[in-house]
């Protein structure tokens, strides 16, 4: 017979702060998308909806000089307001009383790793899919569609180089460390290194380290000003290419072009509910337990152009 080490209705506030913190620790590293936006807390008791600030640039002063003694006009601060609404978002596992016969305690900490990558990933996705509808796009090898796209259309220097130029042209300001962020597909990587430019950079620009090299490394760095970070979640469009290749898109990113949900306040949170609690499923003879997590979150573009989508092959 199954030993029921859990017999109240809910998890204790430590062991429910335990998990939480498990579920968090492991959401964290898989929202990439997430990690370069104007961040906001989750606003409380004002309904479903989060503000976000734009701030506008001031206007260009005339040629005139200023008049000695006379105190010029002064300027006015434009700060446009963004809303966006908050969704919920959430998935549980079922586990039996069978389950009960290995430690409670283990099973119920495998399964909030499970549960915070798996929350990580959708977030992820979320965001991904707010920021990859951006109006500003650039398709590789001067193509006028994603449907022209074909193999051979990469991301290379030259792609590279457009792209960072094109947020310079529209002010948009480095996210960090003087750098733009480019989110890519490890694919894309694989194609960007076999560019001749590409890779003579490296070597010629880059200490020729084992250690620090991207050619030795297999990470693309830092690129005309652009700093590469890879994510398997980046936006493939499956056979949306002229002969049913996949289109990827890849990211040029500039500070503030983006705002999601604060991350440390996602309110991501871990469910329990023991065996006899009932809940959704019911459980008449006590042998179904469930463990869940839930978040809300939001996420919206603040200056399409501040976004630089590339379009182009990379399988």
């Amino acid at each position: 017979m199954a030993t029921q080490v859990q017999t109240t209705a809910a998890l204790t506030d430590l062991d429910k702060q335990f998990y939480d913190t498990v579920l968090l620790e492991r959401a964290l590293p898989n929202l990439v998308h997430a990690q370069w936006a104007q961040q906001r807390p989750i606003p409380g008791g004002v309904g479903r909806t989060i503000e976000f600030r734009r701030f506008d640039a001031l206007s260009e002063l005339s040629a005139a000089p200023l008049t000695p003694g006379v105190v010029p006009s002064g300027e006015v601060m434009s700060i446009t307001a963004v809303t966006a609404s908050v969704s919920q978002f959430g998935a549980y596992i079922l586990g039996s009383d069978d389950l009960e016969l290995a430690s409670i305690d283990a099973v119920l900490t495998e399964n909030s790793e499970l549960l915070g990558e798996q929350a990580g990933e959708t977030l992820d996705i979320v965001v991904r899919e707010i920021i990859v509808a951006g109006t500003n796009v650039q398709y590789a090898n001067g193509k006028g569609s994603r449907g022209d796209i074909n193999s051979g259309d990469v991301l290379d220097a030259s792609e590279i180089l457009t792209a960072v130029t094109n947020l310079k042209v529209n002010n948009a300001r480095p996210v960090k460390d003087n750098r733009y962020i480019a989110i890519i597909h490890p694919n894309t990587t694989q194609r960007a290194l076999e560019d001749t430019t590409i890779s003579n950079i490296f070597q010629n620009a880059y200490a020729r380290s084992d250690s620090g090299n991207p050619l030795s490394v297999g990470e693309l760095g830092d690129i005309y000003g652009a700093r590469f970070v890879e994510s398997t979640n980046a936006r493939i469009f499956s056979g949306a290419g002229v002969s049913s290749e996949d289109v990827y898109a890849s990211l040029f990113i500039g500070a503030n072009a983006y705002g999601v949900l604060e991350l440390e306040s996602l309110t991501l949170e871990t469910y329990f509910k023991p065996r006899g609690s009932g809940g959704a499923t019911g459980d008449p003879l006590e042998q179904l337990w469930s463990q869940g997590w839930k978040a809300y979150f939001a996420a919206v573009i603040l200056n399409q152009n501040w976004i630089r989508r590339v379009e182009h092959w990379s399988a």
